[in-house]
């Protein structure tokens, strides 16, 4: 397969196969499909990747934060006990 850089009528790049160029669109070359379709100033600033190294979400706390559930007066006195007394819910929870 071989791919080419064509520019349509309005202005537009884009990269096809040589056999879906249609009349209206003309050949250019990879460096200037490079620089109208703007995939040459990312190589040139930020390198191969499209972005610059470790780039992306960090974590703003050194632990993530904690599940929270309301739950009635009743609930929070049995997790409470349950925590004390190392209740094991898997075994009573076995048929």
């Amino acid at each position: 397969m071989e791919y080419i850089f064509v520019k349509d009528s309005e202005g537009y790049v884009s990269k096809k196969i040589a056999t879906e160029v249609t009349s209206d669109e003309k050949i250019i070359t990879e460096k200037e499909y490079m620089k109208k379709s703007g995939l040459s100033f990312y190589e040139k600033k930020f390198g191969r990747g499209g972005s610059r190294e470790n780039a992306g979400r960090k974590q703003k706390f050194s632990q993530p934060l904690k599940f929270q559930i309301r739950v009635t007066e009743e609930e929070k006195e049995f997790i409470s006990y349950a925590r004390e007394h190392n209740f094991n819910y898997s075994s009573i929870m076995q048929k």
